[in-house]
Formats: C-alpha cells, sequence, structure tokens
C-alpha cells in the first residue's frame, strides 16, 4: 500500500481492503464484537497495526499517559521476543507506554500487604493494566490487582486457570487442537512408534498440548508408550538431553512430537549426533511456529500459535478493560494451524 501524507487519514474501509474482509466485519473487530473468527480478528489487527490506522474519536484524543506493565522472565527465547512484538506495536498504536518487569519472587509473591503496596506503587506510577507473559500470577497480586481496580491479562498462563471463580482474562491458542494436529500429521505418513518430548506437567499449555497427542494416538488406536514420552522444559536443552535418550532406545521412534520450537531444535541436535537423517529416519514436529523453523536444517514442521496477534490482543483486551469494556469471554483463544515443513516424512521403511 503507498505510503500517506499528513493529510491523508487511513480509513476503517482501508484497514477492511488490506485484511480482506467487510467494512462491517472490520467495524466488528474494532468494537470486541465477539462473533468474529480468531483467523478473521488477527488479520483485521494486523492490518490496523501495519497501516497505523487509529479509531476517529483517539486520533483527537490526547494522550493520557497510560501505561502498561508485561511481566515475563524468559526474555532471550524466541517465543517471548515474538509476542512481545505484537504487545509493543499494539502498545505503540495506542499511544501507551510500555515497561518490562521480572515476576516477584520477594514477599510480593506470596504477602497480601506486599503484593498490595507493589500494586499500589504501579497505579499511581500511571500503570492501567497488567500483561502476565507465560508466568504463573500469584493469587495475592490478583487479589490486589482486582482491589485496585487494575485489569490483569496473561497471555499462556502457566496455571490452569478457573475462569468460574478469577477476574484475570487468559489468552492463548488453542493448544489441544494443535498438539492433536502435529501427532494426526506423523501418524497419517504412517509412523506408529511416535514420541512426545514436553514442557513442565505443571504448565497448562504443556499439558493441553500433551492431552491433544494422547488423543490423536487414541483416535488411530495406537497405545501411548511411556518409554517414549518425557516432560521437562521448554528449552533446547531438554529438548537434545531426551532426544538423545530416545534416539538411543533399541526401539527408537520414528518420530517425536515437540512441545514447543525449542525442545524441537534440540531433538534435531540430537539426531545429528546420532546421524540420524531428518526427515529419513525421524521426523520431528514443533509448536510456536517462531521463526527460526524457517532457518532449520532441515526446515520445522510446527504447529502456527499466532505469537504476534496474541500480544496484540492482550494490549487491546486489557485497555478495554481499563475502560469499563468486558471482554466477552475469560479464556480467549486464537486457532491454531500446522505449517508442514521438510522435517517430517513418511516412516523409513524397515
Amino acid at each position: 500500500m503507498r505510503s500517506r501524507g499528513r493529510s491523508e487519514r487511513v480509513t476503517l474501509a482501508d484497514v477492511a481492503r488490506m485484511a480482506g474482509v467487510s467494512l462491517a466485519t472490520a467495524s466488528k473487530v474494532l468494537n470486541g464484537r465477539s462473533d468474529v473468527g480468531p483467523r478473521t480478528r488477527e488479520l483485521v489487527l494486523e492490518a490496523m497495526a501495519e497501516i497505523g490506522y487509529m479509531p476517529t474519536a483517539a486520533r483527537h484524543e490526547q494522550t493520557r499517559g497510560r501505561t502498561l506493565v508485561t511481566v515475563l522472565d524468559i526474555v532471550e527465547s524466541r517465543y517471548a521476543g515474538t509476542v512481545l512484538q505484537g504487545i509493543l506495536v499494539a502498545a505503540t498504536s495506542a499511544q501507551a507506554e510500555l515497561l518490562l518487569r521480572l515476576p516477584s519472587d520477594g514477599a510480593a509473591a506470596t504477602s497480601p500487604t506486599a503484593a498490595r503496596a507493589w500494586m499500589e506503587r504501579e497505579k499511581a506510577a500511571g500503570v492501567v493494566g497488567i500483561i502476565a507473559l507465560a508466568i504463573a500470577v500469584p493469587a495475592s497480586l490478583l487479589l490486589a490487582a482486582e482491589e485496585l481496580m487494575v485489569p490483569v491479562v496473561t497471555i499462556d498462563p502457566i496455571d490452569p486457570i478457573d475462569t468460574s471463580e478469577s477476574s484475570l482474562v487468559s489468552i492463548g491458542s488453542t493448544n489441544w487442537a494443535g498438539g492433536r494436529s502435529a501427532t494426526e500429521h506423523v501418524i497419517k505418513l504412517g509412523h506408529r512408534r511416535i514420541g512426545w518430548i514436553g514442557g513442565p506437567l505443571g504448565s497448562a499449555p504443556s499439558l493441553e498440548r500433551f492431552h491433544g497427542y494422547q488423543a490423536a494416538l487414541s483416535s488411530a488406536g495406537i497405545a501411548p508408550d511411556g518409554a517414549l514420552i518425557r516432560h521437562e522444559a521448554f528449552s533446547v536443552e531438554a529438548g537434545h538431553r531426551h532426544g538423545r535418550d530416545l534416539l538411543a532406545l533399541d526401539e527408537r521412534p520414528t518420530a517425536i512430537v515437540a512441545g514447543n520450537d525449542e525442545i524441537a531444535l534440540g531433538v534435531l541436535a540430537a539426531a545429528k549426533d546420532f546421524g540420524i537423517s531428518v526427515p529419513g529416519e525421524l521426523s520431528v514436529t514443533g509448536f510456536d511456529d517462531t521463526p527460526q523453523t524457517e532457518w532449520t536444517t532441515p526446515r520445522l514442521t510446527s504447529v502456527r500459535q499466532p505469537l504476534v496477534g496474541m500480544g496484540r490482543m492482550a494490549v487491546e483486551t486489557v485497555l478495554g478493560m481499563a475502560d469499563g469494556v468486558q471482554p466477552a469471554s475469560r479464556h480467549l483463544q486464537l486457532a491454531t494451524t500446522l505449517s508442514v515443513r521438510d522435517s517430517t516424512g513418511p516412516v523409513p521403511r524397515s
């Protein structure tokens, strides 16, 4: 789209054309309507960010000095970096300042008094909302946030969320469906000895993906083999270590479904250690579809989470809540899709 001069306004019609949707659909997304599909919502939000669309009311409103805080503990991961990209783009578009914080491991994590003091300091500094990225949110902080009317939105929460009891809003993807689709993909290629290496069992997204893996095996009449299943951390090191363990078995798997791309990278390194060709002798899938999947050798088949879209939706949601607009659901999920590349292939002939 050609660049615009200062006198030219970007309109909602421009957004609709760029996203390939009707003006009515773009308007629904802008107004937070729930009757829009996740993928369509993501396309419209991406178009808004790319061409710098700002609602008419916001164009004439003075910047209110709103500040958002994002709390995370894995800054260096490609997953976190990609989600942060979406958060930053959306915050910039909304003229909100963005601060990063590490999770509190002190009294604020356990003491209601300290948690309230922490939240009061943040609110006094102009913070209108908190975004927690892939961390557990202490109950003490949630209670303080609710009492002080500071909305909290979490992305890929570590702990399962009881949406009937908590004021917390969570944003994630269809993890169960993603885990199932990756497993079904290798099953269709003829694989029957299919390993699993996932993140910690205490992680809600990891557990959902694992359950999707189990569901795919069950539907195909394949009995899960405990010897092929591992859970630890979402890290290259864990993938490498457990990948070596699985590939050293007398009856090694012909496919390994990984709980995220970092783990899958470790599995690819383990296969290289053993001189096992991918995908000739071993198929590998990841989860997240971070940019690094295009850089691996071979290129990694991965379940795509709309990571940038999740970040943008978190900002849109928490700012809306700060303005008194409640989301249609306490648990928002964006659709996953499988990106098939070069790391998966037919089961090797015996």
